[in-house]
């Protein structure tokens, strides 16, 4: 988990913060010597799949992906054809050759909207059209892409959205992650909704609007697999179902989760608590639940 994002959205109750106070080269180091303490407790185990998840990953060095990645691979093993992910803001998409030449083989690209209006209430830092070049320029470096959408935003039609899915389902991606926008307790938009600054679609609006992207996808060839994300036979994510399915996992950084042998660990949520307790302990877990 890569906790830090250039500006924080306003749906989001992701543990993230912002990027001018990160301290890249001190988390590296103690997601590096996290990774060394739990291969002294574990043992070596082939590695699946790596994700790297925030928070906004794609603001990392490239060289700092490479150094986890390879810090994996001579710990526990990568395993042939490990899946090997991470998620991108399309702002950063100048760095996808960096991110592609430290071994990421799968973006998840959080293009979240198609349209400008949209993505400023959202309060993304991109418009539609750097979100589609972004895209573009990822499908010409990465094996696999994952687009990532939110829908059932404030007044957001079917006649609107169908036309959104439409050209997204244009670039054939063999995943896709369609969100119905939830108004999460701790977020802006709860603040907004209670001030009634900000109407969320009703409920029933919404559920035409999930009947209809089900029946889209599903006649495009990329049925659900879960509630909201959406793949071509075999393009579903290991990490997605890893952690679904309940099969171990372990979690780097600050306020990851883990699970192993049916216990639950959890990092420290923030990031300065996290760099404590690598340097007092050996890794950053605040609490276990079994």
């Amino acid at each position: 988990h890569w906790p830090y994002c250039a500006r924080i959205c306003p749906y989001c109750d992701f543990n993230v913060y912002k990027a001018a106070h990160a301290q890249p080269e001190a988390l590296l180091d103690a997601m590096l010597r996290d990774l060394a303490h739990w291969r002294a407790r574990l043992g070596a185990r082939p590695v699946h799949s790596v994700h790297f998840g925030g928070g906004t990953p794609s603001l990392m060095e490239p060289s700092a992906i490479a150094a986890i990645l390879e810090q994996a691979d001579a710990l526990f093993g990568l395993a042939p054809g490990a899946e090997i992910g991470l998620e991108a803001n399309p702002m950063e998409h100048e760095r996808f050759e960096g991110i592609a030449a430290a071994g990421v083989e799968r973006l998840s690209l959080g293009v979240q909207a198609l349209d400008d209006d949209s993505l400023k209430a959202l309060g993304r830092d991109h418009d539609a059209r750097t979100g589609l070049q972004a895209l573009e320029r990822a499908q010409s470096l990465f094996k696999r892409i994952s687009l990532d959408l939110i829908y059932a935003r404030e007044n957001q039609t079917p006649e609107g959205w169908r036309a959104e899915l439409e050209t997204a389902l244009g670039f054939e991606t063999g995943h896709m992650s369609l969100y119905q926008l939830t108004i999460e307790p701790a977020t802006r938009f709860a603040t907004d909704v209670r001030l009634g600054r900000f109407d969320p679609l009703q409920d029933d609006p919404a559920a035409d609007l999930f009947v209809l992207t089900r029946e889209m996808t599903d006649a495009a060839g990329i049925p659900a697999y879960e509630i909201s994300n959406h793949a071509r036979p075999g393009e579903q994510s290991r990490h997605n179902l890893t952690y679904w399915r309940y099969r171990d996992y372990h979690g780097i950084g600050p306020g990851a989760h883990g699970r192993r042998g049916g216990v639950a660990t959890l990092r420290h949520k923030k990031p300065e608590n996290f760099l404590a307790a690598v340097a007092a302990q050996g890794d950053g877990i605040s609490e276990h639940r079994g």
